[in-house]
């Protein structure tokens, strides 16, 4: 079996698909707070301009990129030792080099992907506005745009995970955009 056909395997069990989804979603509300509270400082820093806040951005894409696929490399490939451990001792044979270790291994970057994926996602679409900084907006009117960009991709994902869960897609849209509106606030009003 080639690695094509065991990522499309691996990528076919619901299991995989919902560990990856709510990697890339909780990594992904971790990006657009982060880039909304970078882009609400960078502002009230001082700094004027469009490209250095999305430098700024960038350095936290990169952070939060990085700890998706490190921590989420790492969880899974101790939960899945774990489980091959259970089943060689449940069998009493070793499953070294089997089609579960590929599986395994397979979905370790699926997961990876997905949890890197969210944040710099995230963290690119809501930087967006500031590259119009000085074109089409003023850097106040970027920074509001950016937070709106973060606003909506946080509602997006209240969306999807109401209709997932069969709840009110508007009152799940709501509880998580508001937490943009709460971030954007707190760099407001706290000293930094």
């Amino acid at each position: 079996m080639g690695r094509l056909d065991r990522l499309q395997r691996v990528l076919a069990k619901e299991d995989v698909r919902a560990i990856s989804r709510r990697y890339f979603i909780a990594n992904g509300f971790d990006g657009t707070l982060t880039s909304i509270g970078v882009v609400v400082g960078a502002y009230l820093s001082g700094i004027g301009d469009g490209v250095t806040a999305i430098m700024i951005g960038l350095g936290a894409a990169v952070g939060l990129g990085t700890s998706g696929v490190w921590s989420v490399w790492e969880i899974e490939r101790a939960q899945a030792m774990a489980e091959q451990e259970r089943i060689e001792r449940a069998m009493l044979t070793e499953l070294e080099d089997t089609r579960l270790q590929r599986e395994n291994r397979a979905a370790q970057i699926v997961h990876a992907t997905a949890s890197a994926t969210g944040p710099i996602l995230a963290i690119i679409l809501v930087l967006a506005p500031l590259a119009l900084e000085g074109v089409v907006f003023t850097m106040f009117q970027a920074v509001l745009a950016s937070i709106l960009v973060g606003i909506a991709i946080l509602a997006t994902f209240g969306i999807y995970l109401a209709s997932i869960s069969k709840q009110r897609w508007y009152v799940a849209a709501v509880r998580m955009g508001l937490a943009g509106i709460v971030v954007a606030a707190l760099n407001v009003v706290l000293p930094g």
